[in-house]
């Protein structure tokens, strides 16, 4: 009869349930905040390069070049818009030289004839892409309506480091682009 006794006890007994409860509970506390910290700095990676992309169309917007005509003027527009893009990244201490062209790249209408702006070009930096001039609508999507923009598109590469699960250092690609219609004064 001792033993239903003491086994009924035992079942009764609360001393250390708490470290039972820590040890199995911990782990799973510590994984989630690993991942906010993890996702917050992806997070931050997507606004910086949000915001390069955005300081870029707006510099490539922008006719530096007044008295340029044709291909030169284009020109400039793209350099400017990689250069600010560089900066802007530069200043979110971010690497320039991480990024690169978004795949596939963005088929977009161009705004003369020939298309031959349409594609990629590189700029001053051959990690950014940038478009000019394309075709946008007053809305501000793409369309025929004699508006004229800018494009600037890019990814960031970014490496998770969560241990134990399936996103373990591996390295995601953080796209964004940014149009602005272009300035004509």
């Amino acid at each position: 009869m001792r033993t239903p006794g003491y086994l009924y006890r035992l079942a009764n007994e609360t001393r250390g349930a708490e470290i039972a409860e820590a040890a199995a509970v911990l782990p799973l506390m510590f994984m989630m905040l690993l991942g906010i910290f993890w996702f917050g700095q992806a997070f931050s990676i997507y606004g910086a390069i949000t915001r390069a992309a955005q300081e870029g169309a707006r510099a490539g917007s922008v006719p530096y070049c007044a008295t340029c005509g044709g291909d030169n003027r284009l020109l400039t527009y793209k350099a400017n818009a990689a250069t600010a893009v560089q900066n802007a990244m530069l200043a979110s201490k971010l690497d320039p030289n991480l990024a690169q062209f978004p795949s596939p790249q963005p088929a977009l209408i161009a705004c003369d004839a020939g298309g031959a702006s349409s594609i990629c070009d590189a700029g001053a930096s051959a990690h950014v892409c940038v478009q000019a001039p394309i075709q946008l609508r007053s809305d501000g999507g793409l369309g025929a309506t004699g508006l004229c923009g800018v494009s600037v598109s890019l990814r960031y590469p970014y490496r998770f480091w969560l241990p134990f699960t399936s996103v373990n250092r591996q390295t995601i690609w953080i796209s964004t682009a940014s149009r602005v219609r272009m300035e004509t004064r």
